[in-house]
């Protein structure tokens, strides 16, 4: 255990190298905790601060993080062989609409009775839908025939998954400038309050 640390203060700025005792009595004076910040530094950094507080925004920007990776979910649309155009196009519009939102598509048919004997008609579906949605995905994978299914995964192109995750991008910092703005603000009440 140190004995000497490194503490920062309530403001952000270095007051130097002081003795843990005496920066647990500067902590106590204002009412904060101490926090170990950086453990194996030389001295250990410490900081006085709202420990809950620290906790609730190291939470909440393990959170964020999160979000804005780009997880791409695997959504499923699945077709007869006889179709009916307009049920196609329906279908067809969401498998456009999941591309889109930057989630893979999982296309698969499924074959009935005396259809199995003509799996081509199948392919011939799959790569229509291909040939249709057009440059808005890439063919992950060929379809596959697997008994009474047959599947292709449709992912979509390069372009739209940074389109897509530069929006996230831009709404998770939408969202962290409003938390800024509202701390900024309960940190001048608190100050105002303590003024009077």
């Amino acid at each position: 255990m140190a004995t000497k640390v490194r503490l920062i203060g309530v403001d952000g700025q270095q007051k130097g190298i002081v003795d843990l005792d005496e920066a647990k009595k500067i902590a106590k004076s204002v009412s904060l905790d101490l926090v170990e910040i950086v453990a194996n530094a030389e001295p250990p950094v410490v900081k006085i601060l709202n420990y809950s507080k620290f906790r609730y925004d190291q939470a909440h920007k393990a959170r964020v993080d999160r979000k804005k990776q780009a997880n791409a979910e695997v959504k499923e649309i699945r077709f007869r062989l006889k179709i009916e155009p307009n049920d196609y196009e329906i279908k067809k519009k969401k498998v456009i609409k999941f591309l889109e939102s930057g989630d893979k598509v999982k296309v698969g048919i499924m074959f009935k009775g005396r259809e199995q004997a003509h799996p081509e008609k199948g392919v011939g579906l799959l790569n229509n839908i291909v040939k249709e949605i057009g440059d808005l995905a890439v063919v992950e994978s060929k379809p596959a025939h697997d008994g009474r299914n047959m599947t292709m995964v449709l992912s979509p192109t390069q372009k739209k998954v940074a389109i897509v995750s530069q929006q996230r991008q831009e709404s998770t910092n939408k969202k962290l400038n409003r938390l800024d703005r509202i701390q900024k603000r309960q940190q001048k009440r608190k100050e105002s309050d303590a003024k009077k």
